[in-house]
């Protein structure tokens, strides 16, 4: 579908990569990976059309249709949610404005048997099937059934827009992208402002509905689910792997340790040819071999190690003092804006030690139930503090509170105390600030590089009751990993609220689910928690789609293990899914047989038709395929069974 050759692109004559060719066919699940400034958006945009490279060619035919979500975007419309996202079917439209037009002209000839007559009903049948086969029966129906999968509800299609945050307005334009089927999708961070049941819906989207997705994203969970086939971009050159990411990343390290052998290997070359120059750079009689050395030298192209090895680095919180015993207590507490209730008769403890998640649909309280924690607003009922509590507070605004004016190493220098200050360099290069990105001032940072610094601020300050909401927005996957191991081993309490499973996966033992208005407690991790989410959507389908939750008892300990049988519960799901879906095909089609049997079966009974020889062969010949038709939805409805 999409051929990339040679592609090469220059920033101020740096290259940023060289050399890239690869074939994206149909069908391809690619998930692009590399550190952040690799250069994953930039070929996005290339491939989109939006940025011109240094040298290279894209190739895409020329009935191939692209479509491109970047991770940022200025929106300006300022119609409904619903009319905004009709704007995925304007080719539809404009082609149902054109059959209407077909057939009023049809009705008005009457001169049946000339050939501008017969182009005309050619035309018009033509174009009425490409109507149908684009869905214009029932476009409304997937408009909807995609806007409620990406969260939103009924009551708000037909809200402006404008009412909208721009985590929501980046769900609309995810809508009508994916409403007009483009052949290729280019995804730039999808999952950023989207919660978990929205993020697990887009995932069986695009394994069932899309055809080829190049995706970028820091979502581990997700990638994998998606993704079959990873493509690397690594000093300036591409690594593509037709496997998982997870099995990538075992790949990778076996790559890497045979660059660093190359490299020490080569590095002893360099030496030893060095030192031979030295030795005898003055001899006459060894004038020949040194400069034979010296031109060798010159030749040698360095071998260079992808990225930077972060496993090595660790980072735990400075000690603080013991707080009591229950950090935080909430009882019979409630929210309200106005008429609207947020949430009410909340009632949960959170003990010393423990590691919590908030999770639930986005607009559900989540974020809101955090700042009346933090007092910020004032709330009805009882929330009580814990005795010598000391919050560390990382909120999604955090960022827009570091002194503009000071430098990125000033910044954590200044909050950096005892040993961590000899390391300060090594922590900012884990956090993506390496080299002289730590001499940066504030102010010329961009949205994610301030929360990133504002993050290791937090990892950096003496706390002892974490309040993280969304912290894993902006960061890589090496820096989520440095922040996961920190928060491990910190032995203090923790609130996390957050999308990603795989993040939170070991790291909370108790799920505080947020929906309907109600907080409902779950014992277990995150996946034990989905599990038996989707052990509920069974038993009353639609039920999580539509944002209804069923009872949950508190304290309730839910059954089976963690992730693991999550995701055999999903495969379950899926197989269930197609074999339904081969059932209602094998059905469809014993439908259509029996129709043209019969059909043909009025033609044999006629004079004319008895005596037409290939009229019984194509009879025995639907018999046939009537026989194997039913024998395939048997088939599919006992392996339901």
């Amino acid at each position: 579908m999409i051929s990339v050759s040679d592609l090469k692109v220059e920033f101020a004559a740096k290259p940023l990569f060289s050399g890239v060719s690869y074939v994206v066919n149909d069908r391809d699940r690619i998930a692009l990976v590399g550190k952040n400034g690799a250069g994953k958006s930039t070929m996005l945009k290339i491939i989109a059309g939006l940025q011109q490279p240094t040298s290279g060619v894209v190739s895409i035919p020329k009935d191939t249709s692209v479509g491109y979500l970047p991770q940022v975007m200025k929106l300006t419309d300022s119609r409904t949610v619903r009319e905004e996202v009709e704007t995925a079917f304007e080719v539809m439209h404009r082609l149902q404005d054109e059959v209407g037009k077909l057939n009023s002209q049809i009705v008005e000839r009457d001169d049946y048997d000339s050939p501008e007559y017969q182009r005309l009903i050619d035309r018009f049948t033509h174009e009425s099937e490409r109507l149908q086969m684009m869905g214009a029966g029932n476009y409304q129906a997937e408009l909807e059934q995609t806007l409620l999968g990406l969260g939103f509800r009924r009551d708000d299609f037909d809200r402006p827009t404008s009412e909208f945050s721009g985590g929501w307005r980046m769900r609309i334009e995810l809508a009508k992208l994916l409403l007009s089927h483009p052949d290729v999708l280019l995804l730039d961070e999808p999952t950023n402002h989207l919660d978990i049941e929205s993020i697990q819906w887009l995932e069986e989207f695009l394994a069932q509905r899309s055809r080829a997705v190049i995706l970028v994203s820091h979502d581990r969970a997700f990638i994998n689910h998606v993704t079959g086939r990873t493509i690397e971009i690594s000093c300036g050159r591409i690594y593509d792997y037709k496997v998982k990411y997870d099995e990538f990343v075992k790949l990778r390290a076996e790559r890497r340790e045979q660059q660093i052998r190359a490299y020490e290997n080569q590095q002893k070359e360099i030496a030893d040819a060095k030192e031979f120059i030295e030795r005898f750079r003055y001899k006459p009689t060894k004038a020949v071999q040194v400069q034979s050395r010296i031109k060798a030298l010159e030749k040698i192209v360095p071998i260079e190690i992808d990225g930077l090895d972060n496993k090595a680095m660790h980072l735990k919180f400075p000690p603080a003092q013991r707080s009591g015993d229950y950090p935080v207590i909430c009882e019979n507490v409630s929210k309200t804006y106005g008429t609207h209730t947020v949430f009410s008769a909340v009632e949960f403890t959170i003990k010393r030690g423990e590691k919590v998640a908030f999770v639930g649909r986005n607009g559900e309280g989540k974020s809101t139930l955090v700042k009346c924690i933090m007092g910020e607003i004032p709330f009805d009922g009882n929330l009580k503090i814990g005795h010598n509590v000391q919050i560390g507070y990382y909120a999604q605004n955090q960022a827009q509170l570091l002194d503009e004016e000071q430098t990125v190493y000033d910044t954590i220098d200044n909050v950096a105390v005892g040993d961590i200050r000899t390391r300060i360099n090594d922590i900012l290069g884990a956090f993506m600030f390496g080299g002289e990105e730590n001499q940066k001032k504030v102010k010329v940072l961009s949205g994610g590089e301030r929360s990133r610094l504002a993050m290791i601020r937090l990892l950096l300050s003496p706390v002892n009751l974490l309040i993280l909401d969304e912290p894993t927005n902006h960061l890589d996957m090496a820096s989520k990993d440095v922040l996961k191991e920190a928060i491990q081993a910190f032995d203090g309490t923790v609130i996390l609220v957050s999308h990603d499973r795989e993040f939170l996966d070991g790291l909370v033992t108790k799920v505080y689910e947020f929906a309907d208005g109600r907080v409902h407690e779950h014992l277990g991790g995150i996946y034990d928690f989905l599990r038996r989410r989707n052990l509920d959507s069974l038993a009353d389908i639609g039920r999580m789609k539509g944002g209804t939750v069923g009872p949950s008892p508190m304290s309730e300990k839910s059954a089976g293990g963690g992730k693991e049988d999550y995701e055999q519960r999903k495969q379950q799901d899926r197989e269930q899914r197609r074999l339904k879906k081969r059932a209602d095909e094998a059905e469809k089609k014993v439908e259509r047989i029996t129709a043209e049997l019969k059909e043909l079966e009025g033609w044999l009974s006629t004079p004319s038709g008895a005596q037409n020889q290939e009229m019984f062969e194509a009879y025995g010949k639907l018999q046939s395929d009537l026989k194997k038709a039913e024998d395939e939805w048997e088939a599919a409805m006992m392996a339901l069974e």
